[in-house]
């Protein structure tokens, strides 16, 4: 798409960044901010945006998503079309999502499939991970062409799902050396997959059936040992490695102590995590199947040591892993949802959605609950992942040169979370009737508003890929 030559000032804002505080005015033009100052004076046919009584963030950078992903039978409800207009709403202007490869598959074939998907429908800027499933010379090689020339260096590996995506600890450690010696790097999903499928088959075998048995089958220890042996392989082959999902007090020690001895180690956790605990799997419902991810949700003393790693950095980011599934099947055409499982827990598509809540809970459930600071929220939720990912500074921060990726957000308005009315094709939010305050207002991408005070302006196809390089600089 062209980019607009229209001058846009957003003035009467309280600016905030991961390291700033203060009050200005910005100027943008050619999709990129090119002053920050006092009371800049423009001409009469500059766009103005009053920001009066609004804190002013960069947009909101989202690196784990799932848009229009295929898992076995079922496809994720949401498409590049219904959740890059969700983020918008929810304030989020960049993804990273996942480009699959499939058996006999080239990682660049992966990424010509899902920038096909991608390029006409996204209406935020978005890139890829690669989810590796094999490895051999070949592919090792596309590995390293993809971070020189496809403008994709990072690359997820499963410890889990044994027989679809699992990979073994040889093929995890071959790529780790690949990517830490080009400047890539290995995000890894860490569960140990092959005695999760025992304990699921045990389950099954003695009629545990319903969603709750999901948890009972994933224990904590077994995400903590699986994250103990990633960080180990990866030590070994002198590379960084990133864990997505982290959900366990389990896990979360061997990051701390890892990071405590200088190893490139780095993680997030996500908004479900940090508000609700397996206290929700109380029953044997089947509506408990709305609470069916992977990992599951975990104790409360986990939830609150999640909290204290975002305070102290020993957690890096917060993301949302929005990967939705109906709980109704056929609800907006969308089948295999998750009343495929009803009569067995362990077909249940795993994942939730939750790319157009994140911001708002989290400033709502972390800032104004004095968990976290203000400058920490916008460096949680755009900077640390820009950053991490080779984004920045075009993103994750509001500065001149950057693309102007805005989001005006009012911090005293008050309203309740309804799946009713966001803009997935979700038919629930987990946190359906919360009363947050905080919302976002207006956002803008590359000084294009998307949301104009709560309003839909923006357009399919408004987004586009931002190539990136070697990571070696943030590790």
């Amino acid at each position: 798409m062209t980019g607009s030559t229209e001058r846009t000032l957003i003035h009467g804002g309280r600016i905030i960044t991961a390291v700033d505080d203060y009050r200005a005015d910005i100027l943008i033009e050619a999709e990129r901010i090119v002053c920050i100052g006092q009371m800049l004076q423009v001409g009469p046919d500059t766009r103005r945006i009053d920001a009066s009584g609004m804190l002013v963030f960069p947009g909101g950078v989202d690196c784990h998503t799932h848009m229009e992903n295929t898992f076995g039978q079922s496809v994720t409800c949401d498409n590049f079309v219904t959740g890059t207009r969700a983020a918008a709403f929810g304030g989020t202007t960049t993804i990273i999502d996942f480009a699959l490869q499939k058996p006999g598959d080239s990682p660049l074939d992966a990424i010509a499939r899902a920038q096909g998907k991608a390029a006409s429908a996204a209406s935020v800027d978005y890139s890829f991970h690669v989810i590796v499933t094999h490895v051999d010379e070949r592919v090792l090689e596309d590995m390293r062409y993809a971070i020189r020339h496809e403008g994709v260096s990072s690359f997820k590996m499963f410890m889990a799902y044994p027989g679809t995506v699992m990979s073994d600890d040889a093929a995890i450690f071959r790529a780790m050396r690949m990517v830490g010696q080009h400047g890539g790097m290995i995000a890894l999903h860490a569960e140990n997959g092959t005695v999760i499928d025992l304990l699921v088959r045990e389950a099954v075998a003695q009629g545990h059936t319903s969603p709750r048995y999901h948890a009972l089958t994933r224990p904590a220890i077994l995400e903590g040992e699986a994250t103990h042996r990633g960080i180990k392989l990866a030590e070994l082959a002198e590379a960084p490695v990133y864990f997505v999902h982290l959900s366990a007090k389990e896990a979360l020690k061997h990051i701390i102590e890892a990071r405590d001895l200088g190893i490139p180690v780095f993680a997030e956790t996500c908004p479900h995590y940090l508000f609700f605990d397996d206290s929700a799997y109380a029953n044997d419902s089947f509506e408990l199947a709305r609470y069916v991810m992977s990992p599951p949700l975990r104790s409360k003393e986990s939830q609150n040591a999640l909290w204290t790693a975002l305070k102290t950095d020993d957690l890096q980011l917060i993301s949302t892993d929005h990967c939705p599934y109906c709980l109704k099947e056929g609800y907006r055409g969308h089948v295999n949802q998750k009343p495929l499982g009803r009569d067995d827990f362990s077909k249940i598509p795993n994942g939730v959605p939750g790319i157009e809540t994140r911001m708002t809970v989290v400033y709502d459930g972390g800032v104004r609950s004095g968990r976290i600071s203000l400058n920490r929220f916008v460096e949680l939720t755009s900077t640390a992942p820009a950053k991490l990912f080779g984004l920045f500074p075009k993103k994750g921060t509001l500065a001149i040169g950057s693309d102007a990726d805005i989001v005006l957000f009012s911090p005293e308005e008050s309203h309740t979370i309804s799946a009713a009315t966001q803009h997935s094709d979700c038919d629930f939010t987990l946190f359906e009737g919360r009363q947050v305050t905080g919302r976002v207002k207006t956002v803008l991408l590359r000084g294009e508003p998307l949301i104009d005070d709560g309003r839909w302006v923006g357009r399919v196809g408004q987004g586009q890929f931002v190539a990136r390089g070697e990571l070696r600089a943030q590790w």
